[in-house]
């Protein structure tokens, strides 16, 4: 598949504010499965300096830092992407698939971040556990069988709502909630698969949707490092393995530094904000425009997936 992607964000402030240090992620990925032909960044006002980055996922995020009051800030991307289905990860393994709990101690050090708890003391939400023990108990400990038994498991459990405001819930919250975003879900998918041993991360991008829904928003799943198979994504909210309709800006083991737009600003005290924004996508020449808006938003904040 290969789209042609405009997101903007336009944010307005009810008085002239400083603006802080803002972190973006808008460039979608360049390399797996997803190619990047080109992608370019109109920023306004112009910051005073700019500079990109790889993050240690390997994503490319973008540093910008601005000078003078303002009453607005906007941001548009325009990129050109290519996916392709990524192989069949049943022909992956050749008959080596691996089972589950899988040994730490096999995997490579680097993997170690994608493997912790989200509790204070680094252990994992024990409704988690529970939850990843039942998607285990009808798997026989193979990982395919495993992740496509949590995926039902999550959507018989948890009810996909909606949801603009605030960070990605803990899975103990969401399970306790029965509801939950996209983004909910799939830290609730990411809690469990570490909990059997495979590497877990946030992902935020379009879902490029066939036909395509009234109103868009920018959506999350999750990717499970399978040894023999890599990172491979699924989307406990839409149909478990994803396919070329995906596009990732950024991944992460922890969903905050996925966000579209991180940044703070300062000004008169009570000083409210509103974002709003628009994402239009024209695939394989066939064109669709996605919309989506919402108000206030506190002082420091991050366009999220809903």
């Amino acid at each position: 598949m290969r789209a042609q992607l405009i997101h903007r964000l336009n944010y307005r402030y009810a008085a002239p504010v400083s603006l802080g240090e803002h972190r973006l992620c808008l460039q979608p990925r360049g390399q797996g499965f997803q190619r990047l032909i080109s992608h370019q960044l109109e920023i306004s006002p112009d910051p005073v300096h700019r500079h990109e980055l790889v993050a240690s996922s390997g994503d490319e995020i973008c540093r910008v830092r601005f000078f003078g009051a303002t009453d607005r800030l906007s941001f548009i991307a325009r990129s050109l992407v290519e996916t392709r289905s990524a192989p069949p990860l049943e022909s992956c393994f050749s008959g080596m698939e691996p089972s589950l709990p899988y040994p730490r101690g096999l995997l490579n050090k680097d993997l170690q971040g994608a493997l912790e708890g989200w509790l204070p003391d680094g252990q994992h939400d024990p409704s988690a556990v529970e939850l990843a023990q039942d998607a285990l108990m009808g798997s026989n400990q193979q990982a395919l069988p495993f992740l496509r038994q949590l995926v039902e498991m999550i959507q018989d459990r948890v009810k996909y709502t909606q949801r603009h405001i605030g960070p990605a819930w803990p899975a103990g919250r969401t399970l306790r909630e029965r509801v939950g975003s996209c983004r909910d879900l799939a830290m609730l998918m990411i809690e469990c698969c570490r909990c059997v041993g495979l590497p877990a991360r946030f992902v935020s991008g379009y879902h490029l949707v066939d036909p395509a829904p009234e109103q868009y928003d920018l959506h999350a799943w999750a990717e499970v490092y399978l040894p023999g198979a890599g990172w491979r994504g699924f989307d406990p909210s839409g149909s478990g393995a994803i396919d070329d309709r995906y596009i990732v800006l950024a991944s992460s083991s922890r969903p905050e530094l996925t966000a579209a737009v991180t940044g703070s600003f300062s000004g008169p005290p009570n000083t409210a904000s509103d974002l709003s924004w628009s994402i239009e996508a024209e695939i394989d020449g066939c064109g669709l425009q996605l919309r989506g808006e919402h108000g206030q938003e506190p002082d420091s904040r991050q366009a999220q997936a809903a």
